[in-house]
């Protein structure tokens, strides 16, 4: 899934949740059942995601919705193989990013 943001230091929660095309509560609940994204809080209890808190959320977006894990199954695989899928995880997302420049080129011809 390719994904586009703007470059920011913090993205709202509509903002990843359009990017995503998920709902809002989607995000808050993989916030809650996932402990690798800390969104920072405002005084008004908005979250506001880093680019850090985006990338594993690509991550986890990749592994529940595209391979089809379980949110156990996720949370185990995380703990388990964290760094050797992370990985495999950012070779295919610059794949993809390639991929996605190549059709836009291919349609501007």
């Amino acid at each position: 899934m390719h994904i586009e943001l703007p470059e920011k230091r913090y993205y709202g929660i509509g903002e990843v949740a359009k990017a995503f095309d998920v709902n809002a509560s989607l995000i808050r609940f993989w916030e809650k059942e996932f402990d690798i994204i800390k969104p920072k809080k405002n005084a008004k209890g908005n979250r506001k995601f880093t680019p850090e808190d985006i990338k594993n959320l690509k991550f986890i977006y990749h592994l529940v919705k595209e391979r089809g894990f379980t949110l156990e199954g996720a949370k185990i695989h995380l703990k388990e193989e964290k760094k050797q899928s992370l990985e495999k995880f950012e070779i295919i997302e610059k794949l993809e990013n390639i991929k996605a420049q190549l059709i836009k080129i291919k349609n501007q011809l």
